[in-house]
């Protein structure tokens, strides 16, 4: 992300602006609108390719489309420009009025950026859905393989963005560890969803997809909405399609304020929070799993250890894939370092 003076409102002492990669603006910076609504062509392009890894992180139950984000460099930005989205638009669109003011509102919520990042996911989502049910239905061990590597990568890298371990951040981490670990353990609910409940489910899930480490798509599996949302992007079902963006729209916009607010003022704790929320998601992504009676089938749940799965560990697969999946999130971080340098 482009490089910016210092925010208007200094941030209290034990806060600084997000870093995951490198320095990036604090919240709430005038000249952020500027700089980022000048991103040239291949900025963008990359901004879509981003747009797509969190498309397809956000189909996996247990990946999160956030973490994606969070690695990649754009994490923050994403916050400031959805939180940008209130009530105040109204008074920039007024101020010129017509096109100006329409590009003024444009610029205020740096909607190149939204729209390239909104179609990077919207193409991921429509073009692997299928793919990634398929293999989520057939071939489950090698895909929570790939992402287990992803997700444990994505620990460690962050883990090193904490400058200083205190108590208080310490037990920040924890508590998402363990909230992690209770939300990916819950039994999922079954029943075929109402239009109104799926507008609740997409609100919920949304406010979990924007959290690295709580994936959207699991929620909407907890809340028995996840087979509905993935057949009416795969059959183009538009009413439940609606719905669900509709709820999404309106969680995401309630949400984001709050977040924007906790990675301004305290950033090292939030971190150690999301941290914590990305550590205890790897018990959901654990690739040996069987079902309640020790065998395979697509409600496989438990995790066992992998000596005890009953078809063998696989070790040359699971762990190649598991690397390659290490590998993929390190070269994405270092992407983002770049992209922002």
């Amino acid at each position: 992300m482009p490089s910016s003076k210092p925010a208007v409102s200094q941030p209290k002492a034990n806060s600084q602006p997000l870093n995951v990669n490198t320095a990036a603006p604090a919240v709430n910076d005038p000249s952020l609108n500027d700089a980022q609504n000048h991103d040239s062509p291949k900025q963008l392009a990359g901004v879509f390719a981003r747009g797509l890894a969190m498309g397809a992180a956000d189909i996996v139950p247990g990946v999160s489309g956030g973490t994606i984000a969070l690695i990649a460099g754009i994490y923050e930005r994403l916050i400031n420009a959805i939180s940008s989205i209130d009530p105040s638009l109204w008074r920039d669109y007024r101020r010129s009025g017509g096109i100006q003011g329409l590009m003024a509102v444009w610029r205020a919520i740096d909607g190149t950026f939204l729209l390239c990042l909104a179609a990077g996911i919207a193409t991921s989502l429509i073009t692997f859905s299928g793919i990634i049910k398929y293999l989520l239905d057939h071939q489950p061990l090698f895909i929570w393989s790939f992402f287990f590597g992803l997700v444990a990568a994505t620990v460690v890298l962050l883990l090193s963005e904490i400058k200083r371990w205190t108590v208080s951040r310490a037990a920040l981490f924890a508590v998402g560890l363990i909230a992690a670990v209770i939300i990916s353990s819950m039994p999922a609910l079954t029943g075929t969803p109402s239009l109104p409940y799926l507008f609740m489910s997409g609100a919920l899930a949304i406010c979990a997809m924007i959290l690295p480490g709580i994936s959207g798509s699991f929620i909407l599996l907890l809340l028995g909405a996840y087979d509905t949302a993935l057949a009416a992007i795969h059959n183009f079902d538009l009413p439940v399609i609606i719905t669900l963006i509709a709820g999404m729209v309106s969680g995401l916009l309630l949400f984001t304020k709050m977040l924007k607010c906790l990675l301004s003022h305290y950033y090292q704790g939030t971190l150690a929070l999301l941290i914590g929320f990305i550590a205890g998601s790897l018990v959901k992504v654990w690739p040996w799993k069987v079902d309640a009676l020790g065998g395979l089938s697509q409600s496989a749940s438990s995790n066992v250890m992998p000596w005890q799965y009953p078809t063998g560990a696989h070790w040359l697969t699971t762990l190649s894939l598991i690397i390659i999946g290490a590998v993929l999130v390190s070269l994405l971080s270092w992407w983002g370092r770049k992209s922002q340098r």
